[in-house]
């Protein structure tokens, strides 16, 4: 691995148990699990003790880690998603979105309404997709994991990624022209 892993140090300084090393790792982190999290799962409750569980095994695992093996943030989105394809198998069912995020706020009541509806639309339409599709997605644009790292995290070639992509977004376009009754 030729660049330093950004959270090489912080991880050491969780395995040696400084309090700070682990507030600051928790803080850095956990908005970007409980994201994936809540994404994949559509259940705030389930996504937080996702996350709960994802920082117990790091906190097991910090005084092992060593640098260079793997990068600590593609480690620990590949724990946070095995954790919730275990929940998803548990459930057997496809995730359901049904809590709205908060919408920046807007003067006009609307203009909120029509983002909440959009937005509700977007997620039921990606609760639909096939598993690995929707995984691509989030994984690409609400993760922001660039297209190298998410296929790393899936375990397959970029190109893979790039085609399982590619498909994700052509049934996300039809199942949100489904439900706009065909007018996009």
């Amino acid at each position: 691995m030729s660049e330093r892993d950004p959270d090489a140090e912080l991880v050491a300084a969780v395995g040696r148990g400084e309090p700070a090393a682990t507030s600051q790792l928790v803080a850095r982190k956990l908005p970007r699990l409980l994201a994936l999290a809540l994404r994949l799962l559509g259940d705030r409750m389930a996504a937080e003790d996702v996350a709960q569980e994802a920082f117990m095994r790091v906190w097991k695992q910090a005084p092992h880690w060593r640098e260079g093996e793997a990068r600590f943030d593609t480690w620990l989105h590949r724990v946070a998603l095995n954790l919730c394809y275990d929940r998803l198998r548990a459930r057997r069912e496809e995730p359901l979105a049904d809590e709205l995020e908060e919408t920046e706020p807007a003067d006009r009541p609307d203009i909120r309404f029509d983002a909440q509806v959009r937005h509700a639309n977007v997620q039921t339409a990606l609760a639909a997709l096939p598993a690995r599709q929707r995984e691509a997605l989030v994984l690409n644009y609400y993760q922001e994991l660039s297209n190298i790292d998410a296929a790393a995290l899936m375990g397959i070639t970029v190109d893979a990624f790039e085609s399982l992509l590619a498909r994700a977004r052509r049934n996300l376009r039809a199942q949100l022209s489904e439900g706009d009754g065909g007018k996009s």
